[in-house]
């Protein structure tokens, strides 16, 4: 069978760009993107330009009706342009078949849009066999991208949607979107539709889904907090797609460029800015565990070895179960089923320090257990290293506040002495 082309980060185009390898992102170009309606006095797009890095995230935030869903439909041509260009890659795709192009740019959206009458390998494999690729690669791509989002190929392989969480329904949207390797992904408010906790899980995985992966993201939201969190760079977004500020989330937080982005970032600036710093960028200490087939006795030895007054109880898989305290031991009298707490909240590593502070104080308990892909047990993050680094942030917010007071005393300063200057000379020439 014939194998799919697919465009490298180069420009240049790969036939049957091997998975392992992957495929990188691409440029994406908007030259005065407009979308006018039929029978609406204003267009509903106008006249957007931008340009978006290989492999950068970007997103889309602003008010609803403001066209930030109609600009990403238009980049696939979901919804095709009155006006302007679209290049990806340095190619221009206005004029491309919209059929092809949609098989090279993977989309995801909010409730995962899977089809309820295939199964997950199927809804998976359905843009690589719409491409041609072998049955033997759609096999080994369908697993690959189950183990990517986390999710396990034997367990998931053959269930349907229905019988998924909201949570694992948009793990495999996202798996479908990145099946065929394509360069660019668009998400369309892809967590909008699940709960807080899935929902900062699911932007975890988004994230380190990037790192490994370094695709093209153009991603929508209404939900400034989630762009800070996920996107190297912000377009915010007045009505018609007008550019308000498209900045770094740092630029934006600490230099809003009017009223209308202030709004966007509200209050508590300092506290935001909690989400662009990683669980990963913070010391993750280890903590005493144990494991639910240990015999009783080993647990009281082991949390007498170390020396604290808890242990943390790991299941069958090596994930978070239960703390465990001295007490509770006492009273298991010879059974761990009524003994401990169970672990509601865990951080990964890709999660941001306002997660980690979140977890920690809805806990009420002063740590958060940090867990990998797989959601098993890798270390723990206590409430004294996340508040070390909100006063960090305080003090370099104060600092930078300073220093433009400072620069604005200056700017007047050197102003008033122009001025001045100009004054004197002007008086010396008419007398």
């Amino acid at each position: 069978m014939p194998e799919t082309t697919a465009t490298t980060s180069d420009g240049g185009t790969a036939a049957g760009a091997s998975s392992r390898r992957g495929t990188t992102g691409a440029t994406i170009e908007l030259e005065n993107l407009t979308k006018r309606y039929p029978g609406s006095a204003q267009p509903a797009v106008d006249n957007v330009s931008m340009e978006i890095g290989a492999g950068e995230t970007v997103v889309f935030v602003g008010p609803s009706g403001c066209g930030k869903s109609t600009t990403l439909k238009m980049i696939n041509r979901l919804i095709e342009p009155s006006g302007g260009r679209i290049r990806i890659n340095g190619e221009d795709v206005t004029d491309m078949d919209p059929v092809k192009l949609r098989r090279q740019v993977g989309y995801a959206i909010q409730s995962s849009g899977l089809f309820p009458h295939l199964t997950v390998a199927q809804n998976i494999a359905l843009v690589p066999r719409m491409v041609g690729w072998s049955k033997a690669r759609i096999r080994a791509r369908v697993e690959e991208m189950l183990d990517l989002v986390g999710l396990d190929p034997g367990e998931f392989h053959g269930r349907y949607p229905r019988g998924l969480s909201g949570g694992q329904q948009q793990r495999v949207g996202v798996a479908r979107a990145l099946a065929a390797d394509p360069p660019v992904l668009l998400m369309d408010e892809p967590f909008g539709a699940v709960d807080p906790i899935t929902r900062d899980h699911l932007q975890d995985e988004l994230i380190r889904l990037q790192h490994e992966l370094h695709k093209t993201i153009v991603f929508v939201t209404h939900d400034f907090d989630e762009a800070i969190k996920v996107g190297d760079r912000i377009a915010v977004l007045r009505e018609q797609s007008h550019i308000a500020q498209f900045d770094t989330p740092e630029a934006i937080l600490t230099n809003p460029a009017d009223d209308f982005v202030s709004g966007f970032v509200g209050a508590g600036a300092a506290l935001k800015r909690l989400n662009l710093t990683r669980v990963r960028d913070v010391e993750i200490t280890d903590y005493p565990t144990v494991t639910i087939d240990d015999p009783l006795q080993d647990i009281f030895d082991r949390l007498r070895s170390a020396g604290g007054n808890e242990i943390l109880l790991l299941d069958k898989r090596g994930r978070p179960y239960k703390w465990l305290r001295r007490g509770d031991l006492m009273r298991a009298k010879g059974s761990l089923a009524r003994a401990g707490a169970l672990v509601h909240d865990t951080v990964t590593r890709d999660a941001t320090l306002r997660d980690a502070l979140e977890a920690v104080l809805t806990d009420n308990a002063g740590r958060v257990a940090v867990t990998g892909r797989r959601g098993e047990y890798t270390g723990v993050v206590d409430m004294e290293t996340l508040m070390n680094s909100v006063h960090e942030l305080l003090e370099a917010d104060r600092l930078d506040a300073l220093e433009h007071q400072h620069d604005l005393a200056e700017t007047r300063s050197g102003r008033t002495h122009t001025e001045q200057e100009g004054f004197t000379g002007t008086g010396g020439a008419n007398a």
